[in-house]
């Protein structure tokens, strides 16, 4: 008896470190940025309309975001960067169609030929989990180049509104693992009508650097809250966005028009336990079975007839509602 207390002391302790170990913080914790907050008062919105260009999202940019994906930080790195396709800009009340499998696969046949075969020898059936992601986009308001970010005084002029950065989680799985991962978290927000953005666009009256709203950024589903954080909590500054973007697409300007979405706080709907996340790193788990294991909450994700809002304050809100 005295022998099996023991055994089950060591196991009960072993098991205990092994979690406290798996669930250890990151070496390095996300902190907000230094930013310059702007109150409605502080400027106006345009009368004019803009013609959107390029979409650039910016990704993991909320140290609860962070926490609640699992997702790793790096003080000297680059985040998450990736382009959006002009096609997923809607800026009106709308319905967003569901992607069936059909779309999703379509969607991934230029970024990975032979994707089908692959998930049909896995006997996955490809689904879309849609889920929300409310930001703060950013709006260029004149041409620059990248060689005028180079000087400390030039301050980029920008617009503000929100948008809804809607995202099919099975094909950012896909990518996991992958060496060009983060086009895969593009083609996961490109599909039509993935980015609802509120109008008209909001510009301070004074640039000045690093400023942005200060607003409390909302989603609500069916009317029940889901996300709620402050911009001031963003961990990235409006310039070291920018310069991310011209880093990793090697690009010579940004052009008016141009959509820079800043990233989303927690509160999405797809969040991982770090200890999980460990733990399949451990077991090597390869990226389909990662897949299996999201689609098997499938019912969790945005369904149809979900009615999705975002919403800045002042700034404006949307609403869509998902259809198949």
């Amino acid at each position: 008896m005295h022998r099996v207390l023991i055994s089950a002391l060591f196991i009960l302790t072993t098991v205990l470190i092994g979690l406290i170990y798996l669930n250890r913080d990151l070496p390095n914790q996300a902190m907000p940025a230094t930013l310059h907050c702007l109150n409605e008062q502080d400027g106006e919105f345009l009368g004019e309309s803009i013609r959107f260009g390029q979409i650039y999202g910016i990704g993991l940019s909320y140290a609860n975001h962070i926490n609640e994906t699992a997702s790793r930080f790096q003080l000297d790195a680059s985040p998450p960067v990736f382009k959006k396709s002009s096609a997923s800009l809607i800026s009106s009340q709308s319905s967003v169609i569901i992607p069936d499998e059909v779309t999703l696969l379509h969607a991934l046949q230029p970024l990975e030929p032979g994707i089908e075969r692959l998930l049909n020898d896995e006997d996955i059936v490809l689904q879309s989990l849609v889920d929300h992601e409310v930001e703060l986009a950013l709006i260029v308001l004149e041409d620059f180049t990248a060689q005028a970010m180079q000087s400390e005084t030039f301050i980029p002029k920008l617009g503000f509104t929100v948008g809804n950065d809607l995202s099919a989680r099975s094909i950012a799985a896909l990518g996991e693992g992958k060496e060009n991962r983060f086009d895969y978290w593009g083609v996961s927000k490109s599909f039509d009508g993935f980015l609802p953005l509120s109008k008209p666009i909001w510009r301070p009256v004074n640039e000045s650097h690093n400023s942005i709203p200060c607003v409390e950024l909302k989603t609500w589903v069916n009317g029940e809250l889901r996300q709620s954080d402050n911009t001031k909590n963003l961990i990235y500054t409006p310039r070291q966005m920018i310069q991310f973007i011209l880093d990793r697409y090697q690009l010579t300007s940004m052009k008016r028009g141009d959509v820079i979405l800043t990233g989303t706080p927690g509160g999405v709907i797809l969040t991982v336990p770090r200890w999980k996340a460990r733990l399949a790193q451990m077991l090597s788990l390869n990226r389909f079975t990662k897949l299996s294991a999201v689609q098997d909450t499938a019912n969790q994700f945005l369904q149809e007839g979900d009615s999705v809002t975002v919403s800045a304050e002042w700034l404006g809100e949307i609403t869509v509602t998902l259809n198949k």
